[in-house]
């Protein structure tokens, strides 16, 4: 009995212990899916509460975004601090701040004397008496690219080679009609392009190594006006375009205010437009790729754009057979005057040998009657004289109307 009462207490206690472990099993398992079903319903609730602000209020269009995963992640609008570029003034604030920005240049202070120090100095403090609203000076410091100069040289410089192509030309001309003075001339001025074109070439190859090889840097200064709407008071009564107008009327009064009053301080002034603000920006947010690749780069680019448009492939292949038409043109042209001026030298070289033959039959008829000194001297100048056959070659035979006969 003792051993049956024993054994009947372990397989109690055995089965105490499997309930109790699946008790916790099943405690487990409902955690688990409670904790599921709360992630999934925060996960609802921030999609919601997203998707409610941006149907009640267009400024949450520029809040966090939700991935699918659910996590949060900040708008580039947060980022960048201004909403965009209109009417050649920066919006921020959801339309509540509106920024025109002047951009000055300067004169060099200490290469001036000490009268017109003191003029300068004079009309800076008339120009800050003239301020009546608040202003930020704004420096930027950006590396100084002449890429667009050294094209612009590189394309002059091209135009004066194509000029000596079509000098070429005309001097072959020129010789071809035995014009010896337009000949010099056109030689003069072709050997003047020639250095000028040789020592254009010379300054943009130095001018390019210096800027590839030295990092020059600029500074431009710029002042900055703001006007905040709340300075209108209700702003609900005026549609977009006429708060813009309002806005952009207000700033360019101000702005022009204060470039009138620079003019005292020896310092011009203008206000930038939208392209000239968006890379202001662009600079800013971009200090080191700015440096390689400028924002006029990135437009052409069209990195702005859904879809890239190109030229269209017919007109490309149009424009460069138009070119090779011109090109081989122009050599078929020089190659011809070429070929002519040698058929002419040979031509007049045949006929003055043929002259001075006829001038040695006719002075053999006449050698009896000549001293022989005389007789040789005089043959001697026939070989060795230059004769101009161009007159020659060039008569057109002349034809008389006979009349009277059958």
């Amino acid at each position: 009995m003792n051993s049956l009462s024993q054994i009947e207490f372990l397989n109690l206690i055995m089965i105490g212990i499997i309930g109790i472990i699946g008790i916790l099993f099943l405690i487990i398992v409902g955690f688990i899916f409670r904790m599921r079903q709360k992630e999934k319903q925060d996960q609802e609730n921030r999609v919601e509460k997203v998707i409610g602000n941006n149907r009640n209020n267009s400024k949450d269009q520029k809040t966090n975004l939700i991935t699918r995963d659910g996590k949060e992640i900040d708008s580039i609008y947060k980022f960048m601090e201004f909403d965009s570029i209109t009417d050649n003034m920066i919006i921020r604030k959801n339309k509540e701040q509106y920024v025109m920005v002047i951009e000055c240049k300067g004169i060099n202070y200490d290469l001036l004397s000490n009268d017109e120090k003191t003029a300068v100095e004079l009309g800076f403090i008339a120009f800050l008496n003239t301020i009546r609203t608040p202003i930020q000076l704004y420096v930027q410091t950006r590396r100084l690219d002449i890429s667009d100069l050294l094209k612009m040289y590189s394309k002059r410089t091209q135009g004066i080679v194509d000029e000596i192509t079509k000098l070429d030309t005309q001097i072959q001309l020129a010789r071809q009609k035995g014009n010896q003075q337009l000949v010099e001339q056109l030689t003069f001025e072709k050997r003047r392009k020639m250095n000028i074109v040789e020592y254009s070439e010379s300054i943009e190859d130095y001018t390019e190594k210096m800027n590839e090889n030295q990092y020059m840097l600029q500074q431009k200064t710029y002042i900055v006006l703001s006007f905040y709407t709340a300075e209108l008071g209700n702003t609900k009564k005026y549609s977009n375009t006429e708060l813009n107008d309002i806005v952009f009327s207000e700033l360019f009064t101000r702005a022009q205010t204060i470039i009138n009053a620079l003019t005292s301080a020896e310092v011009t002034g203008k206000i930038l437009n939208s392209e000239e603000l968006a890379e202001l920006l662009y600079v800013a947010y971009n200090r080191e790729a700015s440096d390689s690749y400028s924002l006029k780069n990135a437009l052409d680019a069209q990195y702005d754009r859904l879809y890239s448009t190109a030229k269209d492939v017919l007109e490309i292949r149009k424009e460069e057979i138009r070119q090779q038409i011109e090109k081989e043109a122009l050599k078929l042209a020089t190659n011809s005057i070429n070929k002519a001026d040698d058929q002419l030298k040979a031509q007049r070289q045949a006929k003055a040998a043929e002259i001075r033959k006829k001038a040695e039959m006719i002075m053999q008829e006449y050698k009896d009657d000549l001293s022989k000194e005389l007789y040789d001297k005089t043959i001697a100048e026939i070989r060795n004289a230059k004769i101009d056959t161009s007159e020659v070659i060039d008569a057109q035979p002349k034809v008389r109307k006979i009349t009277g006969v059958k």
